[in-house]
């Protein structure tokens, strides 16, 4: 009897040690409870202080090469064949469909410099950035969500470590660096198949396919790519993280959140797409 009450004296003294007359215990959980305020985990784009918190991060190098690696190889590397099969059929399609059109008025020449300035300025970017979306995103938001459901997320404040630090910096910058190149060889490989479809499948003269392509195809058409494909990056993994970080208990709550975030991140892709499209026309094609 009296090991059992010294136990329990010892456990609650252990739990609720005081210091000042001050309870520590309520503080804890106090603070683990503003921990999400606090680390800015927040939905990063619509909180200015919050997305500075993940620059600055990124900028201060406050997270692991390691994670940057792993991510890339998981972004980049693993997204190769999703990737090349998305630019490979919509270039050949795209071949297959203008020409249709364009055969009737005896423009066949200029079918591929269609193809290379629609796949340069819209379809390379968005159609890369929607197909990670559902590959990437949904699987950021699961990894995440696991780890808040059991309570890691937490684990790694009592440790003193940042949770945009430790998760959200790495993941942010190596979709950064990542989805551009994608974008790019997304482009070059539509490039490719329209021609072999043009070439082989059509009997159209390779030199001037080849020619108009690079007359009409502007490098303004190519930027517009990229920097459409870096501004889709931020939008996939900050509202991957936030879904992540913040869905409810539970397997399904962690459903809940990867479906959210595939479809979240797809409508912002092609609402904002459209707004994007206004600004680079104004600043890149009329200063040609």
């Amino acid at each position: 009897m009296t090991t059992d009450s010294s136990r329990r004296a010892s456990f609650k003294t252990s739990l609720w040690s005081t210091r000042g007359g001050h309870c520590k215990a309520p503080a804890r959980l106090e603070a683990v409870a503003a921990g999400n305020e606090r680390d800015g985990i927040g939905w990063l784009p619509t909180r200015c202080p919050r997305a500075k918190r993940s620059l600055r991060s990124i900028a201060a190098k406050r997270f692991r090469f390691r994670d940057l690696v792993e991510q890339i190889h998981f972004i980049g590397v693993k997204s190769q064949s999703v990737v090349l099969l998305t630019g490979a059929f919509t270039g050949m399609v795209m071949c297959a469909q203008f020409y249709i059109q364009f055969h009737k008025v005896k423009m066949d020449s200029a079918v591929m410099s269609v193809v290379s300035v629609a796949m340069a300025r819209e379809l390379g970017a968005v159609l890369t950035s929607l197909m990670i979306a559902g590959r990437v995103g949904a699987a950021m938001a699961a990894q995440l969500g696991s780890m808040k459901v059991t309570e890691q997320i937490d684990a790694l404040r009592t440790l003193a470590t940042s949770p945009v630090d430790y998760l959200v910096a790495p993941r942010l910058l190596a979709m950064f660096i990542s989805l551009p190149l994608l974008t790019a060889e997304a482009i070059a490989i539509s490039l490719v198949s329209g021609m072999v479809v043009a070439v082989f499948l059509l009997g159209l003269d390779p030199v001037f396919l080849w020619s108009n392509v690079t007359f009409y195809t502007w490098s303004s058409d190519i930027w517009m790519g990229l920097i459409k494909a870096f501004i889709f990056a931020g939008i996939i993994a900050t509202v991957a993280c936030h879904k992540g970080m913040h869905c409810s208990q539970g397997a399904e709550g962690v459903g809940k959140a990867t479906t959210e975030a595939v479809v979240a991140a797809s409508i912002s892709i092609l609402v904002s797409n459209f707004f994007v499209t206004l600004v680079l026309n104004k600043l890149l094609i009329y200063q040609e």
